[in-house]
């Protein structure tokens, strides 16, 4: 296939979520949220294939944009399934999704308790035995221990970002707290001296009250 051809059906996709399409991770018959989706990058193959691909996004201009892509790859696709709304407060019943995609969202979190806020969501829009996939910046490789603390979990970066770090006591927090269980060995890529991103890809084995 030329690259041209690649790039119109793949889009710039996450290459780790690309990974988990490769191998199989996703069904048409399942419901996919891309919770904080921009402009859609992470849809295109979902719209390309007509899977069940719903987004949210806090930006009116870059869901306006997902929309347009959208229904030109699908001139009859449902438009609404693109809204513009918060990760904190999501339009969308409990356990209305099969999978919940969050990529590159997470580390803009301003706090813990921010960051929980949007994790509470997704769980709770997130079905039981449900799928979550999860890609941010995380603390492993030493970057933790060579980045000044900011408070709360915010750490300036020697890349010179600002982000909320997944912490190794905060991952155990969290997987206690959702249930959930690894469906890989997760994995954290270190940009060497400037960043960690952590790729994790769970089931949802306990659903919330």
């Amino acid at each position: 296939m030329e690259v041209n051809k690649l790039n119109e059906l793949l889009g710039n996709i996450d290459i780790y979520l690309l990974d988990q399409i490769l191998k199989g991770r996703f069904s048409k018959d399942m419901k996919i949220l891309d919770a904080g989706c921009g402009e859609g990058r992470n849809c295109i193959y979902f719209l390309n294939q007509n899977y069940q691909i719903f987004g949210v996004d806090a930006n009116p201009i870059a869901i306006q944009m997902a929309r347009i892509y959208a229904q030109t790859i699908q001139p009859t696709y449902d438009i609404y399934r693109f809204q513009t709304a918060t990760v904190q407060d999501l339009p969308f019943h409990k356990g209305a999704f099969d999978v919940v995609i969050s990529s590159a969202v997470l580390h803009f979190a301003t706090s813990e308790l921010d960051f929980f806020k949007m994790m509470d969501e997704m769980m709770r829009v997130l079905k039981n035995d449900g799928i979550f996939f999860l890609r941010m910046t995380t603390g492993f490789g030493g970057i933790q221990e060579s980045s000044p603390n900011l408070g709360d979990g915010v750490y300036a970066l020697p890349d010179g970002s600002e982000r909320f770090l997944l912490s190794k006591e905060l991952l155990e927090k969290v997987e206690s707290k959702y249930g959930l269980k690894n469906l890989e060995t997760p994995k954290s890529v270190l940009v060497h001296g400037q960043r960690a991103m952590g790729v994790f890809v769970w089931e949802k084995s306990i659903l919330e009250d």
